[in-house]
């Protein structure tokens, strides 16, 4: 048995990584009788935390919300983790966080011992940190509501505005927080749809917990990323394009044959195929490759382009 201000650390850190502990189990856990357990909880009472016991066959321990927020037990690999992770918010996908991020890493690098910030700087010495400029930020209420319905297994509602614009209503179980890319997933069980779905957090307001909890269903897919990646890859795309590029096969697929296919016609030309859900990235490409080109299909991405020319020649103009 760990002598007792070590497990009631160990204690401390068992509560604050789960919602709900029953008695029997965190006695285990810890390899004390449940007696001496309730000694070490009513310790951390007195030390500020509140504590909430369930009385019953099922009875335990909860660490719920105070005043104020008391001092929280972490090991080596979450100190390491929280710093990068919040030099990463710093510069991220996450709205109103930046400057809150900034102030909590100077006071976690501040108490950090010297061989933990060693290994941050390491990281920090061979990442590249690139400032996005565009593209969906996510409201920090919207992500931690959900993230804490997720943690408790607790179902919610929110509006959810679709790829077509049109706002629905949706009731969830959610399961798991996905951050891919520049874009923030949550994959849940939509209790009115009966199935599996995933929704941008961008595009979710409102989020609210019910107070109902759930038991977890199993997820049809290795993880919550892969799922949301099988959905992405087979979601029908906007715009199918197609255009008749006077240069060889090999130029062609050397800036564009990663995102799309491309078909030898003769030595000379070649015709590229490819889907997007905007028309800029097409133009962007078909004027990077630095060959001539006929659009034949779809028509509406030649209005596009000639928008973008006409653009372009009154900038040059001036």
């Amino acid at each position: 048995m760990a002598n007792t201000s070590s497990r009631t650390l160990r204690l401390l850190s068992l509560l604050q990584a789960n919602r709900y502990w029953s008695g029997a189990e965190l006695a285990e856990r810890l390899g004390v009788s449940v007696r001496t357990l309730r000694r070490d909880i009513d310790r951390l009472r007195e030390l500020g935390y509140p504590i909430e016991a369930h009385r019953g066959v099922d009875g335990g321990y909860e660490l719920a919300a105070g005043t104020a927020l008391p001092p929280l037990a972490i090991d080596d690999d979450e100190a390491v983790a929280l710093a990068i992770g919040l030099r990463a918010a710093a510069q991220g996908a996450v709205a109103g966080i930046e400057e809150s991020s900034i102030r909590a890493l100077a006071k976690i690098l501040q108490v950090m011992p010297p061989l933990l910030r060693r290994r941050v700087d390491a990281f920090n010495a061979v990442t590249v940190p690139v400032a996005w400029d565009a593209g969906p930020t996510v409201d920090a209420a919207v992500l931690t509501t959900v993230a804490q319905a997720c943690r408790d297994e607790e179902r919610m509602r929110f509006s959810y505005t679709g790829r077509s614009a049109e706002r629905t209503e949706r009731h969830v179980e959610p399961h798991r927080l996905v951050s891919l890319g520049r874009r923030w997933y949550l994959v849940a069980y939509d209790l009115t749809r009966d199935d599996w779905r995933t929704f941008r957090l961008d595009r979710l307001d409102e989020p609210r917990r019910t107070g109902a909890r759930f038991r977890p269903r199993e997820l049809p897919a290795e993880d919550a990323a892969t799922f949301i990646r099988a959905g992405i890859e087979s979601a029908p795309a906007l715009h199918t394009i197609e255009a008749l590029i006077q240069a060889p096969a090999a130029q062609v697929r050397a800036s564009l044959g990663q995102w799309g296919t491309v078909e030898v016609l003769d030595g000379e030309r070649c015709r590229l195929l490819m889907t997007a859900n905007t028309l800029d990235w097409p133009t962007l490409a078909l004027g990077a490759v630095g060959a001539e080109f006929e659009v034949l299909a779809p028509p509406e991405l030649i209005d596009h382009i000639r928008e973008w020319g006409e653009r372009f020649n009154r900038a040059s103009t001036r």
